[in-house]
C-alpha cells in the first residue's frame, strides 16, 4: 500500500483527498496534518468521512517527518508547502502541492508569478524548483512519472489549457485572440469565512475578478506557449456564480483559415485526447453541462465553430474540487507510482 500523509486536511481540499484516499484500493492515509481540531478524528470536522477516515488530527509541529511515508500531499495556500517540502523529501517522501509553490521550475519564474499576485518574490526551497513538474497528467505524464514534486495545477488552469490545447498545438486558431470567460462555484475560494462570499450576499448574485491578474493565468500562457513554441498571451476573465462546485470555460479564438470546419476541429481535438481518460470530446450536437462533470474527475470539452465570425468556440467543463484539485492531485500519485491513472477515479458525475 502507498502510504499518504495530508497537510491541510482541515480545508475543502484536503477534505476532498481525504474523501478519494478512503476509496482508493492502493493507497493508505496514515497521517493528516492541520492547525484546528489537533487531537480529534478529522471526520469530527468531516462527519461524512466516519467509519471511512477517523485518523486523529496532528499539529504541524508535532509531525515526525521521518515516519516511513511513500507520498505526501500539501492541499495549502502558498508558501506553505515550499516549508514543508524539503523535510518530505530528506525522508524519501514524494511531494505534490496544491498551491503555486511547485508550478514553476525556476527561482524567476517564481518570482514573476509571486509578484503578479503580491507575494514576496522569495522562494523557501529554490533548490528544489528544478526538480518539479507541472501536475497536468494529459500534457505530462512522463514527465510526472519521473518526478518526486509534482505541482498540482490550479482550477481555472486545468479548465483553459485542457480546452485550448489541442487547438494551439495545432496551429489552429490565432494566437493573438485567445480570450477564456470563466464561472467557478463559490467552493473555489476555499473554507474559510469570508464576508464576500456570506450566503445573503452571494445567492442570486455573480460577479468578474482579478482582471488581468489572476494568478493561474501565468501558468496558462507558459503551458500554452510549450504547445505552441512560442510565447502565448491570453485575455482571461474569472467570475464566481451561485453554485457551490463546477468551472465551465467559454474559450473563443480566430481560426488561422476560415475553410476550417467544425468537424475539422473535433477530429484534432479527438485524435489529442484518445489516450487521456478522464477527458471527453463532444460536437456542437451533443449535451455538455456542469452536471455532467460534477463529483467526477472528468473534463468535457465541447467543440464548435462560428462560421460567421471565423472564432473557434470551446466549452470546457470541470469540478474544481475534483479534476481541479483533489482528482488531478489522485492522478498524479497513481502516475508516481506506475498505477493505472485512473485508480481509485472512476465514478460518474453526481445525478442528478
Amino acid at each position: 500500500m502507498i502510504k499518504v500523509r495530508v497537510i491541510g486536511a482541515g480545508g475543502l481540499g484536503g477534505a476532498g483527498i481525504l474523501d478519494l484516499l478512503s476509496q482508493h484500493p492502493q493507497a493508505e492515509v496514515v497521517c493528516v496534518v492541520a492547525r484546528e481540531n489537533v487531537g480529534k478524528p478529522i471526520s469530527d470536522k468531516f462527519p461524512h468521512l466516519k467509519g471511512f477516515c477517523d485518523l486523529e488530527v496532528t499539529a504541524p509541529d508535532d509531525v515526525r517527518w521521518d515516519d516511513p511515508v511513500d507520498v505526501t500531499i500539501s492541499a495549502t495556500p502558498d508558501g506553505v508547502g515550499m516549508q514543508y517540502a524539503p523535510a518530505c523529501l530528506e525522508n524519501g517522501s514524494k511531494f505534490i502541492d496544491f498551491s503555486g509553490d511547485f508550478r514553476f521550475n525556476s527561482q524567476e519564474a517564481y518570482a514573476e508569478y509571486a509578484s503578479r499576485i503580491g507575494r514576496s518574490p522569495e522562494h523557501a526551497s529554490t533548490g528544489l524548483l528544478p526538480q518539479t513538474v507541472y501536475g497536468l497528467t494529459e500534457l505530462h505524464h512522463r514527465e510526472i512519472a519521473g518526478s518526486n514534486i509534482v505541482g498540482n495545477p490550479g482550477c481555472f488552469a486545468v479548465s483553459i489549457i485542457l480546452g485550448l490545447a489541442p487547438a494551439v498545438k495545432a496551429g489552429l486558431v490565432d494566437l493573438k485572440t485567445l480570450i477564456s470567460d470563466s464561472k467557478s462555484g463559490i467552493s473555489g475560494a476555499g473554507i474559510k469565512p469570508n464576508p464576500a462570499h456570506h450566503y445573503p450576499l452571494r445567492y442570486e448574485n455573480m460577479n468578474a475578478y482579478k482582471i488581468g491578474k489572476h494568478q493561474h493565468c501565468m501558468e496558462i500562457e507558459r503551458e500554452l506557449g510549450l504547445l505552441a513554441g512560442q510565447d502565448v498571451r491570453i485575455t482571461m476573465t474569472a467570475q464566481v456564480v451561485p453554485l457551490c462546485r463546477g468551472i465551465m470555460s467559454c474559450l473563443y479564438a480566430h481560426l488561422n483559415d476560415t475553410r476550417t470546419t467544425v468537424e475539422d476541429v473535433l477530429a484534432v481535438y479527438r485524435d489529442f485526447y484518445a489516450g487521456s481518460p478522464f477527458v471527453r470530446v463532444v460536437g456542437p450536437n451533443e449535451s455538455a453541462c456542469n452536471n455532467d462533470v460534477r463529483g467526477s474527475n472528468m473534463c468535457v470539452i465541447w467543440v464548435n465553430t462560428d462560421p460567421r465570425t471565423g472564432q473557434a468556440v470551446i466549452v470546457s467543463h470541470i469540478d474544481n474540487l475534483m479534476k481541479g484539485q483533489a482528482g488531478s492531485a489522485v492522478q498524479n500519485l497513481n502516475v508516481l507510482f506506475g498505477l493505472d491513472e485512473t485508480t481509485g477515479l472512476q465514478r460518474p458525475a453526481f445525478f442528478p
